[in-house]
């Protein structure tokens, strides 16, 4: 089975057999890696519970990282929602600290399940398992959106590299938030045309995001960026579920992101070599990073 390189393929594809988006990823993944749908489900689930143990485990700790610049963010919200009310509702709440517990496990050195990369690892699986617990889904739903999840990605990188030092952030928490926002619709049982619909919402509103880390590190401004994309993703999603469409369609907003990615400046592309790894507290961090690792 040939995989499909475009939404519009997909979108089309999907109304031609009468499946969801989901179902031609699990197809198309069983044709490629040649084994049983069963078995590419099960090695869903093995990721998915890779999210799920990152969550828990970056939840339980207040760690920081060898740089000290990140880790104990999460804690710091945890204690917060447990004296305050919050502006934001429940599963809103919890899926701001999956995002930054999955992102400090990441920062530690932890497990994660990089989606699409690393430095994006909390974005999807806070969304998604933020919802589908607050739902209280079956494990097969959440499934079935990861499934979503990787198809997007998929398709996205048939176009461009999903890599902060070839398109800049856009490349990786915009991509995330756009997987997000699909696997959202799907959990909320949104139909083909308004998963790709969050895509394209998602993804145009994050184009141009740089990638700027300091001491070259994922972790400042990576680790918070995780939480904000998060949500960025679920309003992209609620917005789809509404009808509301993209005036530009996924696949033409991809080719922008492809675009910007080789217009922006290398030294706006993981390189630490402006943006706000050039401000006066990053060069001062990474002069102390580099005498440290000198001893």
């Amino acid at each position: 089975m040939k995989p499909t390189t475009t939404f519009a393929e997909l979108a089309e594809l999907c109304q031609k057999t009468n499946k969801k988006i989901y179902e031609i990823a699990q197809e198309e993944e069983s044709s490629l890696l040649e084994c049983t749908e069963q078995n590419v489900r099960k090695r869903v689930q093995e990721t998915l519970k890779a999210m799920q143990e990152a969550i828990n485990e970056g939840l339980k700790s207040d760690e920081k990282s060898a740089s000290k610049m990140v880790g104990a963010d999460c804690a710091k919200l945890k204690k917060y929602y447990e004296k305050n009310e919050g502006l934001f509702s429940q599963p809103y709440q919890n899926i701001i600290k999956y995002a930054l517990a999955t992102s400090e496990q990441n920062a530690r050195m932890g497990k994660i399940a990089a989606c699409p990369t690393a430095g994006a690892c909390g974005i999807v699986p806070a969304a998604m398992i933020g919802i589908g617990t607050y739902l209280k889904v079956e494990n097969e739903i959440l499934i079935n959106a990861l499934l979503t999840a990787g198809i997007i990605g998929r398709i996205i990188s048939e176009k461009t590299a999903l890599a902060g030092a070839v398109g800049g952030c856009q490349s990786e928490c915009g991509v995330a938030s756009a997987m997000a926002a699909g696997a959202v619709v799907e959990i909320l049982g949104g139909n083909a045309e308004q998963i790709i619909n969050a895509v394209a919402l998602a993804l145009k509103n994050i184009l141009g995001l740089v990638c700027d880390p300091i001491a070259g590190l994922v972790e400042v401004p990576c680790v918070k960026r995780n939480p904000f994309l998060a949500i960025h993703a679920l309003t992209a999603a609620e917005l789809a579920l509404a009808d509301i469409k993209s005036f530009v369609p996924a696949d033409e907003v991809v080719d922008v992101l492809k675009q910007i990615g080789a217009l922006m400046s290398p030294t706006l592309k993981e390189s630490a070599q402006a943006g706000l790894a050039t401000t006066p507290s990053a060069i001062k961090i990474t002069e102390e990073l580099n005498k440290t690792c000198q001893k």
